[in-house]
């Protein structure tokens, strides 16, 4: 048996002959398991977050590293940030091995260079105020074991997540939070529990920044940019609860003329 969790043996066999129903049952009793694994990570999740958020009141950024299905989650969180929060696109920089190209297409070997996560870094300015967080479901990718190393020698702070305990990348970040969550349903398909857990410590870590630097007020996004009717409308909703504005179209009018909840609330104000 392999000493890594996420490479060990499914508990479930033949699963050739499984029913339909018997497929979704059983892989839904194996996503239960997720959550409860996030839960006991939540102390080391804590520290990350707290340390992060006092470089970026500083004027910091957040960058995510990772190769594969890992890089691709760090990428989706980034890039839903400006639209959820407002920030500008440098805030929070997803960056994964093998470039836009890996985000649709598996790019050969593009994990196993340990120097090019920090080239990719690096032009973006990286600095002592930043933090670099290292996304690898097993631990051990090279790209951001290395990359993380980097940032260590560079005196930038650094956190991972992984979901095997003990791993390298975990010994590379200042901050390590592992999410062990056992044996995958297909043998060492980590795009399946292992992904869910980082979605959702990625989730955890990204929504409270944004709620530190004050980009939520109340439990509302008065910060989302107002790229389609759905989003119009509710920062409309969002205007005549907060303001008393009977009229649905004079809030809607004050909302484009001032681009976002917050500051047509501002210009009331």
């Amino acid at each position: 048996m392999n000493g890594r969790t996420t490479e060990q043996d499914s508990h479930y066999r033949h699963l050739e002959k499984m029913t339909v129903l018997e497929l979704l049952e059983n892989i839904n009793t194996e996503d239960k398991r997720v959550p409860e694994a996030v839960a006991n990570s939540i102390p080391q999740i804590k520290a990350l977050v707290e340390a992060t958020a006092d470089r970026m009141l500083a004027g910091g950024r957040l960058f995510y590293i990772g190769a594969g299905t890992s890089g691709r989650l760090g990428v989706v969180d980034a890039s839903e940030c400006p639209p959820t929060f407002g920030v500008p696109h440098e805030l929070v920089v997803g960056i994964i091995a093998g470039g836009k190209d890996a985000m649709f297409n598996a790019v050969e070997f593009a994990e196993d260079s340990k120097d090019q996560a920090w080239k990719d870094l690096s032009a973006f300015g990286i600095n002592e105020k930043d933090t670099v967080i290292g996304i690898a479901a097993s631990g051990t990718t090279p790209y951001v074991i290395g990359g993380l190393k980097a940032c260590r020698a560079n005196n930038i702070l650094t956190g991972s997540i992984s979901c095997n305990a003990h791993s390298p990348v975990s010994e590379a970040a200042d901050h390590a939070i592992e999410v062990v969550v056992g044996p995958e349903f297909v043998t060492g398909s980590t795009r399946m529990k292992s992904g869910t857990a980082q979605k959702l410590v990625l989730n955890m870590i990204s929504t409270s920044l944004m709620i530190q630097l004050g980009r939520v007020e109340d439990n509302k996004m008065v910060n989302m940019q107002l790229t389609n009717d759905k989003l119009i409308d509710r920062g409309v909703k969002m205007l005549m609860e907060k303001i008393s504005i009977a009229s649905y179209e004079a809030a809607k009018d004050l909302l484009i003329k001032h681009g976002s909840v917050k500051k047509a609330m501002e210009s009331i104000r």
